[in-house]
Order: structure tokens, then C-alpha cells, then sequence
């Protein structure tokens, strides 16, 4: 293919190569040093500084091809992403730049040569149409008057709103900041040729494409009603590399170029669809190149900001899958298909595909479920409307309870044509923010206020469905016949394969439904004998003596039952290396982690830590298989089965035997098999109380995370330090050999500057009824240098009173130092003292030397210090009498 992607981007970088402009790669998607950016989301965000001039600037023409990403705040694509031709989350940015160098006409024709000339894109001049701001003559004419295009190809766009600057041919970085005028390239795609501008502003969207934008920052805007001239003009342009290659490549849409039609093909075999401009294959093929790139920036999916928007990008891919009927995890195999296309251009991507691959199949496994019932739920829910509305209840409740994103939720309602009804869900998010704390005291102190006289079988170690009956339902302390819709309760069964939080095991989570009613389990508590299911009425009404299933999370419950059989050869592998001396405190098994507490007497080191992960692993390697078995308490005592015998036991125990390696007796979840552990990794090691150890560590796929995570900043560091990673001790070992001769150096040099400073102020020796005073004023000094200087002086000058003041620009630091035969007439603490009434400072000390500090008004400082050698005066003088 004759203009493909790279060759495009190459071409661009070349022909500004040789009008003089150095080619700077691309900055990073996190921005540097700018807090008011998520991603960087425009070729301009890393030259932000040199359009204020507030940089100094190495070049005055650069040209870039930038990786961008636009997913929130001002430039949000989105949700438009897959509906247009257009629109992308992460894309790249050409641009050149030019810092008080070249201005306007130089800009544009340079964009017009590129654009048209035979040697470079090569495009009819009479496909293209121009847009300039109102008031921008000087721009109009140039492409009147200089690059001869017809008055009617170029359009003058105003203000919106009758707003002064308002207008979309006004470019502006943000509320504050850099800015001006800019004028814009369009691409006439339809065969029509004779258009007027009213013709143009109708069609812009439909028959034109915007190619290319070249901004004029001319001012710097200071408020919503200020801006002011910037002292040095810029050049800031942007034309989308998608776009331009869609033009090239003679193609409608950008999602039908090179770097897309591979990988759509390639999606579109995971499902039973076959055209392939179907929007969700558009969408699934733009949010897996985002995805790639956020993670090579090892940013990865969590619940709060760049994490949240890569689980958000993650989560709406996902959706858009399971709605072209692909329900498999498929995301990790598609990847590598886009890593190998992008590794012309990005060889780098290489380096983190295993990883990649990873977090994109971890993520797609912990949502899948939530994604199912979510869906069904609100598909339930648009067939149950009929004014084509859903409640902002609703909304809340998927979000709230399954975790089901409140865009997704969107998305999926604008494509059926569904209002929202946002402010509803709003209030309710405000009303849960206000009783989540009431809620969770109810919950924490529940099992104390309920009191059942009953039983519930628990059959959950070999079945996760099961069918039960409601024996009994709680809201609000009280006992109930029934739970409605949107209420907070909790329900009791005959039997249920919900585990019941217990013995440092968490509770399971997941479902209870019958025909079309769903009441979601966010937590299973024991109350006495009986298990309470703690939750919440998403659909539907449940009553007493309904028959229901029973539906646990069984992602949820695998990941716990790994944990707790890790617990269990953690506890077996500790007896092992550090003796029968440890003893069982307490444990924390959750569906991500686990806890070990100990007793222990000794100190725990890093050997000691590697004995008791390799035994760990070792078992976990040779895939034993996992039982349990019921027993006689003395029959399990007999097999040396490790219980904490001081609580109370039931005749008849459960056993859980991992071979003869580990025997306990345990009531809570298990694995199958050691190998389905994985790994086994400990994070963190500590002494919690005297004599009591705490070990923390993880299992399967976030030990594998972890270990990458460390080997991540092995790399940065060995790249920091300039060297191999099988090479950073020894480099460090040479640095701090290196530091300690420097430092040494510096040491000396700085003693040989504190005696020449001495040898100064011994010069300016006041004498005060028999007494030295010295008082010496220092710019930007060394700190521990003036405490040298004091200890010197008060040595060498026998009996004396010192004040050294360090200025450092509004700021000071005072140290005063009195010989301890003037003490008792006058202290360093009291002169401190004194000096700070005059300042916004602060300080303390003891009567021999004393420190200071804070804000001071230079201008005052010499009326301050008189003030203070006439209060020493008086003091000596009083003394003295």
C-alpha cells in the first residue's frame, strides 16, 4: 500500500526536517509537571512552557509526531468514539512549531506546499476549503493574495454566543493560557465542486473533513475576560495522523486505514459478524490500541484517576464484545495482533506485551460476570418502559451494587434510543454518600442486635447453586414478611452455598433470585447458627417461604479459596523453618490478599522470608491435591492436625489436608489443588505487637504483577544509573565511594570558607560592658556551616555573644550562641526570643545556643538588629549593677 501510516508520519517529520525544524520525539501520555492535564491531549501540552517564554528554549522550530489521549475534562472523544469516522481516544498528533520564528504567512505555506505538492501528499488544491477567524484579516489575505485560494473556499467563522473570542476558530489551550486565532484545512470528499460558504457551514461534518489546524498564540489569557499580548509570537499546529491518512489512503472513514482494517478483521473472527463496519467493532478496535498504550505507561486499572479511565476504556471494550457475541476472553489475543503493527513505528511496545496481555485478561475476567447480570438487568428494565425513560434508581443501582459503570449504562440506553433520567441518579448517589456511614455501623453491629433461634445448612463446599427457602427477612433491625425493590435487608435461609464470614475467611458475595426478582449479597455473616445473606433488592420482592437459588461469585470465592490454602502452607512452611514455637494470632484471608499473624520471638530477616516462599512454592509446584474430611476432635488431634486448640470445638471437626505437608482443622473454602495457588508471594513483613509477627503476601496473578512491578523498577533504576541490571550493586557501591570522597572534598572546602568567614567577623567585634558581641548576616549559607561557625567563635573569642542571620530571599534562619560565663546575665534563648517578637517567626533552644526561623522584611532587619544590640545592652547593664 502506497502511503500507509508509518510512511505518512515519516514523510510529515521529513518535509519539516528540511524547512529547519528538529524532530523531538513524542512526550509521554502522563504529562510532566502540568497537574491540570489527565493525558496529554494535544501535540502543543509538552511546549506549553516555551509558548509562555517561561522556559528557555533550545529550539525555535520543532516538529513532533505525539502520542495523545482524549477520554475527559474539555476534549472528550468518548463517547463519540465508533459512532463517527473521526473520533479516537488515543491518536496522534502531527504538528510543527515555531517559537518566536516564523509567523502566519511562513506557517501557511508550509501547510499548503505540504499538502499539494507532487513531491510530498500530493492532493488536488480543489478539494481543499478554508476556515479563518472573523477578525483575523491578515490571515484571509494571505491565502487570498499569497496562496491564491478562491474568496468562496475560504469562510470566516464568528464568535458563539456573541461572545468576544468564543468561537471555534479561536484556539485556547484551557481556561488559562496560551492562545489565539487559529485557521483550519478542510478535505472535500464529495464530487460535487461548485459550494458556497452557507453550503460549507451545512455540510462540514458530512462532506468535509478538518485536516489540519494551524493556531496563531498570540496572547495568554488571564481570566474569562482577559488576555494579554504574548511578547514572542508561536506556531502551533495539529493535523490527526488518522485523518490525514484516510485522505491519502482514499478511504471515508479512519477506521477503514491501514493500522485499523488488520485488527478489525481480526476481532470480527472472534464473533459472527460480518460487516465490518459495525460500530462496536470500530469501538472494540480503538479502545484496544488505548489500552496498550496506558498500560506500556504502566498505568494500570483501578478505581480512581488515570486507573479509572483505563478500567473505563477496558469495561466499555467489553461491553461492546458481549454485544457482537463474543463472550470469551478474547482481549489478550488481539493484543499482540496491534503490538506487532505498531512495533514498526513503536518497537518498545515489544518489551510489555507479556504484560499487556496480562492486565487486559485480568481485567476482562474480574468484569465479565458483573457485565452479564448488569445487562440483563437493565435490558429487563428498557422492556419494562414505556415512556422510552429510565430512573436514575435504576442507574444507581447497577453502579451501586454491581459495580456496572454509569457510562456503560448510557451508552447502552442512547443506542435503544432511552433517556436517562441523570439528576434522579444523582440525588441517589448523594443520598447513599450521606447514609453510607449509618449503613455501616447498622451492618457492623447487626449480628449483635439479631438474635434467630434456628439453623441453615451450609452446602457451598461442592455446589455454588443451590435451591433454598426463606426462612426469615430483616430491614432496618426488623424482623419483615417481605423486601421490595431497592431496599437494604438481610435474608435467612434453610441452606445456602453462601460461605458465612468466618475464622478470618471473608463472606461470599453474589446473587438470590427467583423468576425476575434479583437481591444482590454484598456480604454472608454468621448470626448464632443461622447465616444472614446481607444485601440488597435490585428487582422484584421477596417474601417469607419463597423458594429461590442460591448464586455465588465464583470468581470471588476462587480467589478467596487460593488465599486461604496459601494461608494454610504459609502456616505449615513457617512451623517448618522457624520451629513449633510459632503459634497461629489471627489471619485475614479476602479475595485479593492474605494476613498471617504469629508468635514469634526473634526477628524476622530476609533469609528467613526466602526459606518460608521457596517451601510455599515448592508445594504449590508439586499440585498436590487439596481434602477436607470430617473427624472426631480427638481423632484430628491424634493426626497432629494444627487447630487453635483454646477455642471451642464441636465433636465432629473438619480436616483439610494438603498431603502431609499441612493438616488443619478449618470450617472455611479451599482450592482443589496446590498449582491452582500459582504463586505464592510475600509483600510485607512486620512485628505488630511484642513478640507478635505479621506476614502479608499474595497469590496467582497479582504476585505476578507484583514481581513485574519490582522488575519494572530494577529497569529504571539500572537505566537511571546508566548500566545492566545484573550491574546496579556494583554501580551503587562505586557512586557511594565516589559520594563519600566528594563529600569529604566539600567538607573540607567548606571548613576553609568558614574560617575565612571567621577570620572576617573577628573583624567586627563590638564590645558591650566587657562583653563581645558579633553579629554577622549571611546570603543563602550553609546551615550546619553556621553552626560550626558558632561552636568556633564561642571557642576561640572565650566570652562572647554571636547572632548569625541567614537570609535566603523573604525567608531567614538565626542562630545565637552565648558563652556560658555570660548565661547568667543574658541566653541565647532569650535573644531568640527577642529577634522572632519582630518577625513571623519561630524558634527555641537552650540557654547557650538557640535557632530560628521564618518570613522577615529584609528592609527592617537593620532597625530590628538595633533594636536587639540595645536590649543586650540593658541586660549586660542590669547584670552588671
Amino acid at each position: 500500500m502506497k502511503n500507509t501510516t508509518n510512511e505518512i508520519r515519516q514523510k510529515f517529520l521529513k518535509f519539516f526536517e528540511k524547512k529547519g525544524h528538529t524532530i523531538l520525539p513524542s512526550s509521554s501520555l502522563i504529562p510532566a509537571n502540568d497537574s491540570t492535564l489527565l493525558f496529554t491531549n494535544a501535540g502543543m501540552n509538552q511546549f506549553k512552557d516555551f509558548f509562555l517564554n517561561t522556559e528557555k528554549k533550545k529550539y525555535s522550530r520543532i516538529t513532533t509526531a505525539q502520542r495523545c489521549l482524549r477520554t475527559g475534562g474539555k476534549h472528550n472523544d468518548l463517547e463519540n468514539v465508533g459512532y463517527t469516522e473521526r473520533h479516537h481516544t488515543f491518536f496522534e498528533m502531527l504538528g510543527n512549531f515555531s517559537f518566536d520564528d516564523y509567523f502566519k504567512k511562513e506557517a501557511i505555506m508550509y501547510a499548503w506546499e505540504l499538502l499539494t505538492s507532487k513531491e510530498w501528499f500530493n492532493i488536488n488544491k480543489n478539494k481543499l476549503w478554508i476556515s479563518v477567524y472573523k477578525d483575523d484579516e491578515e490571515t484571509y489575505n494571505i491565502w487570498l493574495n499569497v496562496i491564491k485560494v478562491p474568496a468562496e473556499r475560504i469562510i470566516r467563522i464568528g464568535d458563539k454566543n456573541n461572545t468576544k473570542y468564543n468561537s471555534e476558530n479561536f484556539w485556547q489551550m484551557g481556561d488559562t493560557g496560551p492562545c489565539g486565532p487559529c485557521t483550519e484545512i478542510f478535505y472535500n470528499y464529495n464530487i460535487k465542486k461548485h459550494y458556497n460558504s452557507n453550503d460549507f457551514l451545512e455540510n462540514k461534518n458530512e462532506y468535509f473533513i478538518e485536516i489540519w489546524n494551524i493556531v496563531f498564540i498570540e496572547y495568554n489569557r488571564i481570566s474569562s475576560t482577559k488576555l494579554i499580548p504574548l511578547k514572542y509570537k508561536s506556531i502551533d499546529t495539529g493535523m490527526g495522523l488518522e485523518r490525514i491518512a484516510s485522505v491519502l489512503q482514499n478511504v471515508k472513514s479512519n477506521y477503514e486505514i491501514d493500522i485499523f482494517q488488520k485488527l478489525i478483521h481480526n476481532i470480527s473472527h472472534f464473533s459472527n459478524i460480518k460487516n465490518l463496519n459495525n460500530i462496536s467493532l470500530k469501538i472494540i478496535s480503538d479502545h484496544i490500541r488505548s489500552c496498550i498504550f496506558l498500560i506500556y505507561e504502566n498505568i494500570i486499572p483501578s478505581n480512581e484517576h488515570r486507573g479509572y479511565i483505563l478500567r473505563r476504556i477496558i469495561r466499555r471494550m467489553l461491553r461492546h464484545a458481549y454485544k457482537i457475541g463474543i463472550k470469551k476472553n478474547f482481549f489478550y489475543k488481539i493484543a499482540p495482533v496491534l503490538i506487532e503493527k505498531l512495533s514498526e513505528n513503536f518497537k518498545f511496545l515489544k518489551e510489555k506485551e507479556k504484560k499487556i496481555k496480562e492486565i487486559l485478561k485480568i481485567e476482562e475476567i474480574q468484569f465479565s460476570e458483573t457485565l452479564e447480570k448488569g445487562l440483563k438487568i437493565l435490558n429487563t428494565e428498557i422492556n419494562k418502559t414505556s415512556n422510552k425513560k429510565i430512573s436514575g434508581k435504576t442507574v444507581f443501582h447497577l453502579y451501586d451494587t454491581f459495580g456496572f459503570p454509569v457510562d456503560l449504562t448510557l451508552d447502552i440506553c442512547r443506542e435503544k434510543k432511552i433517556k436517562v433520567d441523570l439528576n434522579s441518579y444523582y440525588l441517589e448517589k448523594e443520598k447513599q454518600k450521606k447514609q453510607s456511614n449509618i449503613g455501616n455501623k447498622f451492618y457492623e453491629n447487626y449480628n449483635n442486635i439479631i438474635n434467630i433461634n434456628d439453623n441453615c445448612i451450609f452446602e457451598g463446599y461442592k455446589k455454588n447453586i443451590i435451591t433454598a427457602s426463606i426462612k426469615y427477612i430483616y430491614v432496618n433491625k426488623n424482623s419483615v414478611s417481605s423486601i421490595s425493590e431497592g431496599e437494604d435487608g438481610i435474608i435467612f435461609l434453610d441452606k445456602t452455598s453462601f460461605y458465612p464470614e468466618s475464622g478470618g475467611q471473608i463472606g461470599d458475595i453474589g446473587e438470590l433470585y427467583y423468576k425476575n426478582s434479583r437481591f444482590i449479597v454484598e456480604n454472608t455473616k454468621k448470626y448464632g447458627n443461622t447465616i444472614g445473606h446481607i444485601g440488597k433488592v435490585i428487582i422484584g420482592t421477596f417474601k417469607i417461604n419463597n423458594v429461590l437459588y442460591t448464586k455465588i461469585n465464583k470468581l470471588h470465592r476462587h480467589q478467596i479459596q487460593i488465599n486461604h490454602s496459601a494461608t494454610h502452607l504459609l502456616h505449615s512452611a513457617l512451623r517448618n523453618i522457624l520451629g513449633e514455637v510459632v503459634a497461629q494470632k489471627g489471619s485475614l484471608v479476602t479475595n485479593t490478599r492474605l494476613r498471617f499473624d504469629f508468635s514469634y520471638p526473634k526477628i524476622l530477616n530476609l533469609s528467613d522470608i526466602q526459606k518460608i516462599e521457596n517451601i510455599v512454592n515448592t508445594e504449590i509446584q508439586k499440585n498436590n491435591l487439596i481434602k477436607a474430611q470430617n473427624c472426631s476432635l480427638e481423632e484430628a488431634k491424634k493426626k497432629k492436625a494444627i487447630a487453635l486448640f483454646e477455642n471451642k470445638y464441636d465433636s465432629i471437626v473438619r480436616v483439610v489436608f494438603i498431603k502431609n505437608f499441612s493438616i488443619e482443622l478449618c470450617g472455611g473454602t479451599h482450592t482443589t489443588r496446590t498449582g491452582n495457588i500459582g504463586l505464592f508471594k510475600i509483600i510485607e513483613h512486620s512485628s505488630i505487637s511484642s513478640g507478635i509477627k505479621r506476614i502479608e503476601a499474595i497469590t496467582g496473578f497479582k504476585a505476578i504483577k507484583f514481581l513485574h512491578d519490582q522488575e519494572n523498577n530494577i529497569k529504571n533504576i539500572s537505566i537511571s544509573l546508566k548500566t545492566k541490571s545484573t550491574n546496579i550493586k556494583e554501580k551503587i557501591e562505586k557512586l557511594i565511594i565516589k559520594i563519600k570522597y566528594l563529600e569529604n572534598k566539600v567538607n573540607m572546602l567548606q571548613a576553609k570558607e568558614n574560617r575565612y568567614q571567621i577570620k572576617k567577623m573577628i573583624k567586627n567585634i563590638e564590645n558591650i560592658k566587657g562583653a563581645k558581641l558579633l553579629i554577622n548576616t549571611f546570603k543563602n549559607y550553609d546551615y550546619q556551616s553556621l553552626r560550626s561557625i558558632i561552636d568556633q567563635l564561642k571557642k576561640d573569642l572565650k566570652s562572647a555573644i554571636i547572632i548569625l542571620i541567614n537570609k535566603n530571599n523573604d525567608n531567614f534562619n538565626i542562630i545565637t550562641g552565648v558563652t556560658k560565663d555570660l548565661i547568667e546575665q543574658i541566653t541565647a534563648l532569650e535573644i531568640i526570643k527577642n529577634f522572632i517578637q519582630h518577625t513571623n517567626g519561630k524558634g527555641g533552644g537552650k540557654k547557650e545556643i538557640a535557632e530560628g526561623g521564618g518570613c522577615l522584611n529584609i528592609i527592617n532587619l537593620s532597625k530590628i538588629l538595633k533594636i536587639i544590640k540595645s536590649w543586650i545592652n540593658s541586660k549586660l547593664k542590669n547584670k552588671n549593677t
